[in-house]
Order: C-alpha cells, then structure tokens, then sequence
C-alpha cells in the first residue's frame, strides 16, 4: 500500500481533485469558514490544500431568525438558512483579497432553488478571476417541485447539474445530500450528468426539542446535523459513493483529527473537507494538516494520495 519513508524529506501530501492540484487533501468545508478572508488572521490559508466559501446566491439572503444553531451532545443543528452577500458582492468585495493570497485554492460553493438560480449565479461568477472550482449545493428545496431537495430527486439532480455543467467554465464538484435512500445511486447521476468530482456528506436533517420550554431549539425547527455524531454514516457513504462512480471523492462528516482523515481516504475519498470542527478551534483546519503529516512520517507513507481507497477488507 505504501513505501517506506526514507527519512530525508516530509512526505507528498499532494492529490488532484478534478485537474486541480492540492498541495495537501485538507479543504476548509462551506459555511464554516465564512469567505476565507475572516480566518486570515488566525489561520495561515496557505497551509491549507484549499477553501470553499459560504454558499452563493444569485442575490444576497438574510438566512433564518434565530436561534439557527444549537449544540448537541456529539455535534452541532444548524439552519443559517444559507445567509450570504451575494456572488456579485462576493466577486467585487471578497475575490480580489483571496486573489492576493499566495497559493490560496478557493471553491466557490453555489445554490439556489431553481435551475435558473444556479444559471444566473454561475454565469456571475464566471467572470470571477482565482475560483478554482464551483461546489454545487443541491440539498436546497426547489421551488418548482413543490419544495423536493434537488439532491433527493434523481430527475432533479440530473437537470441542476446538466445545466451547470452548460454553463460552468470550470471544473464542478457536486455535493450530496446524505438524505437519500441509495447515495451510490445519486453519485452516479451527478457523474453522469457532468460532474467532474463529487463531495458528501451534507448535514443530516434533524432536531432539537426544549422540554421545559416546549419548544424546537431552533427557530426553523428543522436543521441540518453536522459533527462527529454523523462520521461514521457519513463514512461508509463515502465508501459506496466512491466504489460507484470514476470521478474523484471528497469527504466531510464528523472529521476532526488526523486520523480521521485518513479513514476517510482509506474509504475512498481523494481529499477531505472540515466544517464543524472550526467552531470549537479556527486554528483545526491548519492543526490538522500538521498532524497528517505527522501520521505519514511515523506510518512511513511517501505519498498520501497512495491511501485513497486503500482500506484492507477481506
């Protein structure tokens, strides 16, 4: 599976995400990182093998009333509602300060609730100069299917990615809701439909009940599940996604040290992304890159991108 490190240099953390090469698999997950900027101070972004911004829309949101966040007792609810400025404000007050970083991977993450939505923002950010890529949210509610989210509908999910795919001058990463009866399933239609990689798992729907209060916990009552509860689902959906399609993988559920990092890759996944985990420490994103390097040195791994689907089962 791997080679002896011989000692006299660090090991290759590179890998390749859909022609796009990462300096390491680490990637700062949408939503939790705002727009990258607001993490330069405390954070080297550099470091990191890349960033995906908050979700973009075609116009800016205010997202939901809180209470939209709560913790639970292995992880976080969340419903924001997708709160952002809008990718033409994003273009012209976020862009150009990413753009001055050196070596900095930005992914601008994309939605909306029609495919028109995700015509007019993509058609927007084409003109952005320094995205590398366009993560495709399709765990939103499409308003002309009477509220169906695109991912949970095979015919829907074909028709947003065709037509992102149309538009799209740069390599689109497709990311799944884990609220699916069969993951491989919708892993294949993204790649059919045009996809040039593929990342899951979104948040899990759930949520929270205050029994004093008698009340949701959130203002939406619903809300998405993130943190380490959902790390081993998400785990083993990225093992059936990866063992379903030829394009690339990356994973997010739950991840927070380095070793889970490397569960992932060994189930498959080609890089991995880190949400929740920069809520109880901004500096993880960055930590946890060290501590993979660290792992390789003392597991004697030459080269990281070597444990992708590399899992041992009998």
């Amino acid at each position: 599976m791997t080679s002896a490190n011989n000692g006299l240099r660090p090991p290759d953390l590179r890998v390749s995400i859909a022609g796009i090469e990462l300096k390491n698999p680490i990637i700062a997950a949408s939503g939790t990182f705002g727009y990258g900027v607001e993490f330069e101070d405390v954070v080297h972004l550099d470091k990191l093998g890349g960033l995906v911004v908050k979700g973009l829309s075609k116009l800016p949101m205010a997202g939901n009333p809180p209470p939209r966040l709560y913790e639970t007792s292995a992880g976080m609810l969340n419903a924001v509602g997708l709160q952002n400025i809008g990718a033409r404000a994003f273009i012209e007050e976020k862009l150009p300060r990413l753009r001055g970083l050196k070596q900095v991977v930005v992914i601008a993450n994309v939605f909306g609730y029609t495919r028109e939505d995700y015509e007019y923002t993509i058609e927007i950010l084409n003109d952005g100069e320094g995205i590398a890529a366009y993560e495709l949210n399709v765990s939103c509610p499409n308003t002309h299917s009477g509220g169906l989210q695109f991912g949970c509908d095979p015919r829907s999910l074909d028709e947003v990615v065709s037509t992102a795919r149309h538009y799209s001058n740069r390599p689109l990463i497709v990311k799944l809701s884990p609220n699916v009866t069969s993951i491989a399933h919708m892993a294949r239609v993204a790649e059919e439909a045009g996809a040039d990689a593929i990342s899951l798992v979104n948040t899990f729907l759930a949520m929270a009940v205050d029994a004093e209060t008698r009340r949701p916990r959130i203002s939406n009552v619903t809300a998405g599940l993130s943190g380490p509860a959902i790390k081993p689902i998400a785990l083993r959906m990225v093992y059936d996604a990866s063992k379903a399609v030829n394009i690339p993988v990356i994973g997010m559920g739950g991840i927070a040290t380095a070793v889970d990092v490397i569960e992932f890759m060994l189930a498959g996944a080609s890089a991995v992304q880190i949400g929740t985990a920069s809520y109880w420490d901004p500096c993880a994103t960055e930590k946890i890159v060290g501590d993979v390097e660290q792992w390789c040195v003392e597991h004697k791994v030459d080269q990281i991108a070597s444990l992708t689907g590399a899992m041992i089962v009998d």
